[in-house]
């Protein structure tokens, strides 16, 4: 199982970014799959979660109405749209997938600068 996250970057406050993972060595479309995130000095908190065939969406409250989850099961990808981004968005941003109510792969990560 790899997952590879990509479209980390650093923007100014209101800005966008569109993270990408790429899913590899498992049938991705029988799997929910998550964002993560980590903030310095921080646990790391969920941020979205999709289902198998991306029907149930759910956010955490602090990126709702901001940030859209969304996936293509034939390209094996899951994204995460961040918008009217915030200095406290910034963070290391995890694809995970879910197997039952646990995480059982974790990407490697990608890196989200916010800061004018």
């Amino acid at each position: 199982v790899q997952l590879v996250e990509s479209g980390g970057g650093s923007v100014q406050p209101g800005g966008s970014l569109r993270l990408s993972c790429a899913a590899s060595g498992f049938t991705f479309s029988s799997y929910l799959m998550t964002w993560y995130r980590q903030a310095p000095g921080k646990e790391r908190e969920l941020v979205a979660s999709i289902t198998s065939g991306g029907g149930t969406l759910n956010y955490a409250d602090f990126v709702k109405g901001r940030f859209t989850i969304s996936r293509d099961n034939a390209k094996n990808t899951v994204y995460l749209q961040m918008n009217s981004l915030k200095p406290e968005d910034t963070a290391v941003y995890y694809c995970a997938r879910r197997f039952g109510l646990k995480v059982d792969y974790w990407g490697k990560g990608t890196l989200v600068t916010v800061s004018s």
